[in-house]
């Protein structure tokens, strides 16, 4: 199972990195075309800061908006047990519209978003919970034929996938403000 879980993951992040966009290319395509801008701040989680993440693309593409404040948060598992706050919080901004928040967790320690952004107002940054929005990409699988794994671990690795903990939940976001976006994936 641990294996399945593992060549899984690795497929699945392979066939994501092939249509992702880099961060970079997609601000500077929107100072040169900006969309419509709404008040607000919106926080979209990835893995990885230095591309979109799906539910911006998403957003862009079926609302075709943009907030005034855009998060790009990262979430990172240190390897000590706890980490320290005055290292839990790294802000660098990217434009004047986006901002990359990475926050660190050691991996004892059960991740609250909402408490270490807490952390993040005293470093400067401007914003009230209750009038920022949470986007979280969900991922539909759906197995392929020419995925790399043999069919009945397609099944296995999408039925883990199906029980795996709800970012939401795992990360103790308030479920009030979280938007979700929805893809289907072949793997």
């Amino acid at each position: 199972m641990i294996w399945t879980w593992r060549r899984g993951a690795a497929i699945l992040v392979a066939k994501t990195r092939r249509i992702e966009v880099p961060l970079r290319d997609l601000i500077h395509s929107l100072e040169k075309r900006p969309p419509h801008i709404v008040k607000g701040t919106a926080v979209f989680l990835t893995s990885d800061p230095s591309f979109v993440p799906t539910a911006l693309l998403h957003n862009l593409k079926h609302n075709k908006v943009l907030h005034e404040h855009n998060v790009i948060l990262t979430i990172e598992t240190a390897p000590t047990p706890r980490v320290d706050l005055s290292e839990r919080v790294n802000m660098e901004k990217v434009s004047d519209k986006f901002t990359a928040v990475r926050l660190r967790f050691g991996y004892m320690e059960s991740p609250n978003v909402p408490k270490a952004l807490a952390v993040a107002r005293k470093l400067g940054w401007q914003f009230d919970i209750m009038s920022t929005s949470f986007f979280v990409s969900r991922r539909s699988l759906k197995p392929s034929a020419q995925s790399g794994m043999p069919q009945w671990q397609d099944h296995l690795f999408i039925a883990m996938s199906r029980s795996a903990n709800d970012a939401t939940d795992y990360f103790q976001i308030p479920t009030g403000r979280v938007v979700e976006v929805g893809t289907q994936v072949t793997i």
